[in-house]
């Protein structure tokens, strides 16, 4: 005989014809929620100061894509270093591969800044004006009155000022955050590429807040649906003990043969996306844990054993033996260590200056009477944040006769130079695969940081 199975509602903020259901959020409270607020606030703090902390006298983090002058924690990078943004996007891209193997989407529920500007900021202060979800959900069905406009208009009104701030406090990572006030009082006019990208962020982000919310994680964000590939059943996640939950029984005293779960739906009305999670994993989770400790409430409420919602792996809710060492996670951690080794070589490479030998326009050499010349050209750039002074020295082999017009050249942070450079060697010792040599020292700089730059010694075939 067929078994026939119990049709489950599905729920979600997307209905099944493609419309959207607005999520009215429940408020809760407890261990997970706690620590997500303490987090909140501590990345809260991070995103608003980075920008006014100062080390070395220049901001701490500043992307100066019009000077292409960039600070990163002390360190100094210019135009010639961006081959190294391919390390440190790999590396996060990698990082949260790995950690979405191991923990799921923590990283949605905890720290992404859509659930921290969202969870933190933006829905309080609904909760403020608009008040609970049952009020909310009341102003809904009964329409747009005067009262419902009024709370909706000044929400949105603070939405847009909070939009325009977070905006701007994101122009500080690109601008000096001292000099923001200045470029404000002066108007428009004065930077309009940068008016241009505020406007538009703080559009796109007061349209996010207000309204899309959730609906930029199910419909926008790819890592979400990339979760049932970075996953397997031995990832921690959030789920739902069905062994132990059903069958269903309402009431606080349970029947014979009934399981812990009472069917109270608690679990689905704090949800953020508006799904159930004793449906099993789901792409709308974005794994928050505010389920876990609505649950656990009403479970203390019952007295009975906490965790029917809980974080562990499907193969953990499902009773079965679980593990965390895995052939993936071993490739993981191969892989890292390559990525860890490569990318460590890679900053050892970066220098606190260039220098180059080119070889001057024109022609290659000049036969002098019974001499050959070569001209070059010392192209210096200093990528520290303080004034350096160069000294050139030649390494003369043999005949080799240098003529070094500036033998030290002061730049200042992030200025270039370029000082010429003439070397004579007589045609008789021109023996076709000599090589010209200098040494470029930068005053204050440790040893290991000298450059040696060469380049061929050109003459009349013989």
């Amino acid at each position: 005989m067929a078994r026939h199975l119990p049709i489950v509602e599905m729920r979600s903020s997307i209905r099944n014809d493609g419309t959207r259901a607005t999520v009215h959020p429940a408020d809760v409270s407890g261990r997970f929620d706690r620590a997500r607020i303490a987090l909140f606030a501590v990345l809260l703090t991070v995103y608003v100061a980075t920008p006014w902390v100062t080390i070395g006298g220049h901001p701490a983090v500043l992307l100066d894509l019009v000077r292409r002058h960039f600070y990163l924690f002390g360190a100094v990078f210019n135009a010639q270093d961006v081959w190294m943004v391919f390390f440190i996007l790999s590396g996060v891209g990698f990082a949260l591969v790995a950690l979405t193997t191991v923990a799921g989407r923590v990283w949605c529920g905890y720290a992404c800044p859509q659930t921290v500007f969202l969870e933190s900021v933006f829905r309080p202060i609904q909760r403020l004006i608009e008040g609970s979800r049952e009020k909310r959900m009341r102003r809904e069905q009964a329409g747009w009155d005067f009262d419902r406009i009024g709370r909706r208009a000044l929400l949105w009104s603070i939405y847009l000022g909070l939009a325009a701030v977070i905006a701007h406090v994101f122009l500080g990572y690109f601008t000096p955050i001292r000099s923001l006030w200045t470029m404000i009082k002066a108007g428009p006019a004065a930077s309009p590429e940068a008016f241009a990208w505020t406007v538009a962020m703080t559009g796109v982000m007061f349209f996010n807040f207000a309204w899309f919310r959730e609906q930029t994680c199910l419909a926008i964000c790819p890592y979400g649906r990339l979760q049932s590939v970075l996953t397997d059943p031995d990832t921690i996640v959030i789920g739902y003990d069905e062994k132990r939950g059903e069958p269903r029984a309402r009431g606080q005293k349970k029947p014979d043969g009934a399981g812990d779960c009472v069917d109270c739906n608690r679990c689905a009305v704090v949800c953020p996306t508006g799904i159930d999670i004793r449906n099993g994993l789901q792409l709308d989770c974005i794994g928050c844990a505010r389920c876990i400790d609505a649950c656990d409430e009403v479970m203390d409420k019952l007295h009975r054993p906490r965790g029917l919602v809980r974080y562990d792996s499907l193969n953990g809710l499902h009773h079965e033996p679980k593990r965390f060492l895995r052939p993936r996670l071993g490739l993981y951690a191969v892989l890292g260590l390559m990525g860890l080794v490569a990318s460590t070589l890679a900053f050892r490479r970066h220098t606190p200056f260039e220098a180059n030998l080119l070889r001057l326009t024109g022609a290659p050499y000049s036969v002098e009477g019974e001499a050959v010349r070569n001209a070059y050209d010392i192209h210096l750039v200093n990528k520290l944040n303080h004034p350096v002074t160069f000294s050139i020295d030649p390494e003369a082999h043999g005949t080799q006769s240098f003529l070094v017009p500036l033998r030290t050249v002061r730049l200042e942070s992030f200025a270039s130079s370029h000082a010429p450079v003439f070397v004579t060697i007589p045609l008789r010792d021109f023996h076709g695969d000599l090589r010209v040599r200098l040494r470029v020292r930068g005053e204050g700089l440790p040893p290991e940081d000298t450059r040696v730059i060469d380049a061929p010694f050109l003459g009349p075939s013989r």
